[in-house]
């Protein structure tokens, strides 16, 4: 979508009262400055960037994840789960409701350029 196309949709939206006239000259502003369109999100929370670690794991890297979001060591996860199964047989419940529910961190490669492709 070019530019022109932008700008008219927010005017648009202005007329009809959808946008007021901050945020109109906010969109405005980001269009003619090139940055991108889309709203800027807030950062994710620590429960969205939980995941299953691939360097720190023994079992499932279950611990290491949650390691990685909180910063306490992950032989301290590791105890507290192990106290937990032995004390309450709950941690062992808990250990594969988590390695099966928290999907595990992902090795972004980078992707093919067009010029790597075979022709």
């Amino acid at each position: 979508m070019s530019d022109s196309d932008e700008l008219g949709k927010l005017a648009d939206l202005h007329q009809r009262g959808v946008l007021s006239d901050e945020e109109f000259a906010r969109a405005k502003a980001r269009i003619l400055d090139g940055l991108p369109s889309g709203r800027t999100s807030a950062p994710a929370s620590p429960l969205n960037q939980f995941r299953r670690s691939l360097g720190d794991r023994w079992l499932g890297g279950v611990c290491g994840g949650i390691a990685q979001v909180t910063g306490v060591p992950s032989w301290v996860w590791r105890l507290i789960f192990t106290l937990g199964i032995v004390f309450a047989g709950s941690g062992l419940a808990l250990y594969i409701l988590l390695w099966i529910l928290v999907p595990p961190e992902q090795l972004y490669l980078p992707a093919p350029n067009d010029t790597m492709r075979a022709s």
